[in-house]
Parts: C-alpha cells; sequence; structure tokens
C-alpha cells in the first residue's frame, strides 16, 4: 500500500516519509466564496476589495494571494498572518 492509500484509508504515513511531510506542510488554499463561508467576519466584497488592493496594502507581498489562471486563491495561513501584521502596525 503506497502512502497516499494508508492516508486514505485514516492510516497515518510512516514517519520519515517525504510525502507525508509534504502533504501536512500544504497551505490550505481557499477560494473567495469559501472563505467567506468559513470566515463570517469577512464580506465578499470586502475580501475582494483587499484582493484589488493588494499591490498597495501589502496583501501581495504576504503571499496570501495565489493565482492559477484566473483563479484567485487565498492561503489562510498567510492571510491571517497578514492580518495580524497590520493590527500590529495600527498600535
Amino acid at each position: 500500500m503506497n502512502p497516499t492509500q494508508e492516508q486514505s484509508c485514516g492510516k497515518p504515513a510512516k514517519a520519515g516519509n517525504k510525502l507525508s511531510l509534504w502533504i501536512h506542510s500544504m497551505p490550505v488554499l481557499s477560494t473567495v466564496n469559501q472563505f467567506t463561508a468559513k470566515q463570517p467576519a469577512f464580506t465578499t466584497g470586502g475580501l475582494r476589495a483587499l484582493i484589488f488592493n493588494e499591490n498597495t496594502n501589502g496583501l501581495a507581498k504576504s503571499g496570501a494571494i495565489v493565482r492559477i489562471g484566473r483563479k484567485v486563491l487565498i492561503d489562510e495561513t498567510r492571510f491571517f498572518a497578514w492580518v495580524e501584521s497590520q493590527n500590529k502596525a495600527v498600535a
């Protein structure tokens, strides 16, 4: 049984397995609609405005926005790190 089959069966992958390490470090990527459904504090319009102005508000530099063709995805970990950095900048 290969590592992906072990994980799909609910069994943990073997320690030291490169695939296992890669899977555990994969970013959580969401579309704008998926993100706003999970995080109701952010509206779709508000999030789209942040993405539209990403080059001036520092969001692009944070790496939180991932583009694949026309699809725009949000790296949740980096996005919340950016939000926290905005909070510190005000204080």
